[in-house]
């Protein structure tokens, strides 16, 4: 870890990059990942924490400002952070995925580099290998406006993050085990709200004891709440008893605001909501997530629940948890998805595609039917498709084997729709037209709502429905207000089409945010080339970790527990940087 000279010269590099670079400062971050010792349904167990926390730190940054995460390995295993609808315009190699990067070895550290270019909205970062994210390592991410953009609407007297999720007393190990031996994972142990088990709403189903998260707030005013489903399975229904949810923003999106008395958030979504404190505070009030699309017989040990603490409160909460609505009626969650609406008229940080929101009128250049199909053996082994093809990562990452021109290490021909063959294992990239505008259908042959997400991009949700899509599905798409987001459910026995603008030149991750579907191969690469000479795309990191075909390349990281730097300055800011930095030291220590 970085010693106090060290950081103490970071410190005055930010000064010094901040007003050469006024326009995009940097902010710098330094995280240890390691073991933590929770009790988050009552029993003691392993979980992953970031700088001793559990959830992780929050990320709260401005659009454009460029970030710097120093994640230093303290696991017994190999680790990588990926950033959930972060897209790293034109620079793919910080996205934290097998496709991209090399793990970053036990014991070990490596330095991520990003610009938040154009964004803004609520996201969340999570571990992207070896089955973590079921044992934590997640934390939120906040972009805020610029002060020269607008917010599309008054400005909340707080902002709370919360994260829901599912959970499992089986360790993140026991649980791939289970899941390579094909296994379901079942209904989960219970539901954590930031990481705590839920208050005692009933003493038959909650053992006493259970540390549970409590929110404070103050009667009249309004709070701004970024809503995250960091689960492994689980869609949830979250709702707060006698308080409406007024819908504001979505994965990046300002929303058309309507008010919901409860919401579906998927695996892997995330929504943010004005909530205003306007009930009269008899009592405290429940905060409940609940699983949905599950054994309805398990849902009473399987719930979620935290507290909602007016200041003025005059007792606890008490009686039964407000109502699961239309319990297991796809129908109802179908049209409560399909009622989010774009905010069209709102100045958010960039359009996609940038400059237009008629994206109804761009023409499609590429369209793809993909089809999944639950657990299968394939050569043996338990694995997920997508088209039929299971994806297995090449041991060199895909962006290194292009850079250094290997031959052999993946296909550029993953179908458009599945094939009359035998489901596979390959290494199948999608050949992505840059700027070309891809119309993909998901459609979904399991049993369970999936979630779909897609790295470096905002896609348009445009329809969904049951059934199978055919050419004729076309006339129900939405071709105006459709949300732009980074995470699509598909409802089982249904499809959902988006159109994605391939705008962002790179190795781009479209994978099931299940853990268990795209831990088994329910995941593909779309390549996106710039075939054009394209000066601002980002090089090889300096500090790039080597493994696969180019473990020879790699050298001793020891060295590397300090920040990388602001490695995307150009060497003419370098040099004034320098020589600011030798001439203020040259004072300093007279």
């Amino acid at each position: 870890m970085p010693t106090s000279s060290t950081s103490f010269l970071f410190i005055l590099l930010f000064c010094f990059s901040t007003a050469a670079l006024a326009s995009d400062p940097f902010v710098f971050y330094d995280w240890t990942v390691s073991y933590l010792t929770a009790s988050p349904l009552g029993v003691k167990q392993k979980v992953i924490g970031i700088n001793g926390q559990f959830p992780g730190p929050v990320l709260n940054v401005t659009t454009n400002w460029n970030v710097v995460v120093n994640v230093k390995n303290g696991l017994d295993e190999p680790f990588l952070l990926t950033w959930n609808g972060i897209q790293h315009r034109k620079n793919s190699w910080q996205d934290g995925v097998l496709g991209t990067n090399c793990p970053i070895p036990a014991g070990w550290n490596w330095t991520y580099q990003f610009q938040v270019k154009d964004q803004i909205g609520s996201f969340f970062y999570f571990p992207s290998l070896s089955f973590q994210r079921a044992a934590g390592g997640y934390g939120g991410i906040i972009i805020n406006n610029r002060e020269v953009i607008p917010v599309p609407f008054g400005m909340p007297d707080g902002d709370i993050t919360i994260f829901i999720s599912d959970w499992y007393s089986k360790s993140h190990k026991e649980l791939r085990q289970d899941v390579e031996k094909g296994i379901n994972l079942g209904v989960p142990d219970g539901i954590l709200i930031n990481g705590l088990g839920p208050y005692r709403f009933d003493g038959a189903v909650v053992p006493d004891g259970i540390t549970y998260l409590k929110i404070n707030v103050e009667p009249g005013k309004t709070y701004r709440l970024r809503v995250h489903n960091v689960g492994i399975s689980t869609s949830l229904n979250f709702r707060i008893q006698n308080h409406n949810l007024l819908l504001v923003e979505t994965e990046g999106s300002y929303t058309v605001q309507q008010n919901y008395t409860n919401m579906d958030v998927h695996v892997g979504q995330s929504y943010s909501f004005l909530v205003t404190m306007d009930q009269n505070a008899s009592s405290d009030y429940y905060i409940v997530a609940s699983p949905w699309f599950v054994n309805s017989s398990a849902l009473g040990s399987a719930t979620g629940a935290a507290i909602l603490h007016y200041s003025n409160s005059q007792g606890p909460a008490s009686g039964p948890l407000p109502d699961l609505p239309n319990e297991n009626d796809p129908y109802f969650s179908m049209n409560q998805a399909r009622s989010i609406r774009w905010n069209v008229s709102a100045g958010a940080a960039r359009p996609n595609p940038q400059g237009s929101f008629k994206y109804g009128q761009i023409t499609v250049t590429d369209v793809y039917v993909i089809l999944n199909r639950p657990p299968e053996l394939i050569d043996g082994k338990w694995r997920t498709t997508l088209n039929g093809i299971s994806y297995l990562p090449p041991s060199t990452p895909l962006m290194l084997a292009q850079q250094f021109n290997i031959p052999g290490v993946y296909k550029l021909d993953f179908p458009n729709k599945l094939m009359n063959r035998p489901p596979k294992i390959d290494t199948s990239l999608i050949n992505g037209t840059y700027r070309g505008f891809m119309e993909i259908i998901f459609q979904n042959n399991d049993t369970t709502v999936q979630s779909y997400h897609l790295d470096g991009f905002a896609f348009f949700v445009v329809g969904m429905d049951f059934g199978v899509w055919t050419e004729n599905s076309r006339v129900t798409y939405n071709k105006w207000d459709g949300v732009a987001r980074s995470t699509t459910q598909v409802f089982p026995g249904a499809w959902t089409a988006i159109l994605v603008s391939l705008d962002n030149a790179g190795n781009w991750n479209l994978r099931a945010e299940n853990l268990d579907s795209w831990y088994l191969g329910q995941e593909v690469y779309l390549n996106v080339l710039n075939t054009e000479n394209d000066t601002d795309e980002a090089s090889l990191p300096g500090n790039a970790i080597y493994c696969g075909l180019l473990s020879s390349l790699q050298t001793d990281q020891a060295q590397r527990v300090n920040f990388s730097g602001a490695s995307s300055l150009s060497d003419g800011h370098r040099r004034i940087l320098v020589m600011l930095l030798i001439a203020f030291l040259g004072t300093f220590f007279k």
